[in-house]
């Protein structure tokens, strides 16, 4: 009995609770708005059945028009908040351990937007302004076809002094112990690292300068259907994907983002990098199969 309670110590030790808000995203939130819809509505605007783009003039009517012609579904989305909602349903408990901040307009589209975050136990709070409605992603589905229409507006216009210096908008920032901000720049091209070899780039990033020198960096990059590269002071790893049989893939559009967020529920946890990435790689295989940034109840994790 005795040789056994270490085991069980460390395995009680490994299931500890986390508190609300240990986890802190930042990014353009999105209303997705989903619906199967007919040929003529995408010659209407201009669109290819599988296609990703940001709405222009010629695409304002398009929201209102789709909610008013089909059946829609609405999700809270943009890169960030699906990330940080995946995060949330991979944690499961407690509810809020995961926080959110972005811009929003006063609108129909925002209060949907709130209803979504809410359910899906993100603790989101949301700049609010007026002079641009609320960001939306139309995604317009034909047969297995998704043509994505985006239109930023309110996501863009976060107002740093109105919201994140607030005093209780600063302390659920302090509360976290892991922060997340997409940054979405093509990012060996800007650092001059000419090469496109991915281990390579790992290895460079990794190595550029630090402020924090006690803590070394950790570079994951994902690569689709291709191996997860990892970057640390010593060396680079690859870490093959979960193999997914090709008819059961129904959409990979939010396969990065599952990802992140699976990855950052381990994070939380203090666990090794080893398993974040192989919980990222859960949540991708689970995302790939459904339609749209969702997920099933419950993860099936251990």
């Amino acid at each position: 009995m005795a040789a056994g309670e270490p085991q069980a110590k460390k395995l009680k030790l490994e299931q500890k609770q986390l508190s609300e808000n240990v986890l802190f995203g930042m990014g353009n939130p999105l209303l997705d708005i989903c619906a199967v819809v007919d040929k003529d509505f995408l010659d209407k605007y201009g669109l290819k059945p599988n296609d990703q783009i940001l709405a222009e003039e010629k695409h304002k009517e398009l929201f209102e028009e789709l909610v008013k012609k089909f059946k829609v579904e609405y999700h809270a989305g943009g890169s960030t908040q699906n990330s940080v909602k995946v995060a949330q349903w991979m944690i499961q408990s407690p509810y809020k351990a995961a926080t959110f901040f972005g811009c929003i307009g006063k609108d129909k589209f925002g209060e949907i937007l709130k209803k979504k975050a809410e359910e899906a136990h993100v603790d989101a709070h949301y700049y609010e302004q007026s002079e641009e409605p609320t960001g939306t992603c139309a995604a317009c589905i034909t047969s297995d076809n998704r043509s994505l229409v985006a239109n930023l507006a309110a996501a863009n216009c976060y107002k740093k002094e109105k919201h994140l210096d607030l005093e209780k908008n600063w302390k659920l920032v302090e509360k976290a112990k892991v922060y997340y901000i997409a940054e979405a720049a093509t990012f060996a091209r800007e650092q001059g690292f000419e090469t496109e070899d991915i281990k390579e780039i790992a290895r460079k990033t990794q190595a550029l300068p630090k402020v924090n020198t006690k803590r070394q960096r950790i570079v994951v990059f994902t690569q689709g259907k291709d191996d997860t590269v990892m970057a640390t002071g010593n060396e680079v790893t690859t870490f093959p994907v979960l193999v997914s049989d090709q008819s059961e893939i129904v959409d990979t559009n939010g396969a990065g983002d599952a990802f992140v967020g699976g990855f950052l529920s381990q994070l939380v946890y203090d666990r090794p990098v080893t398993e974040c990435i192989r919980a990222g790689h859960y949540a991708a295989s689970v995302i790939i199969k459904r339609s749209g940034c969702t997920f099933p109840e419950k993860p099936d994790f251990h």
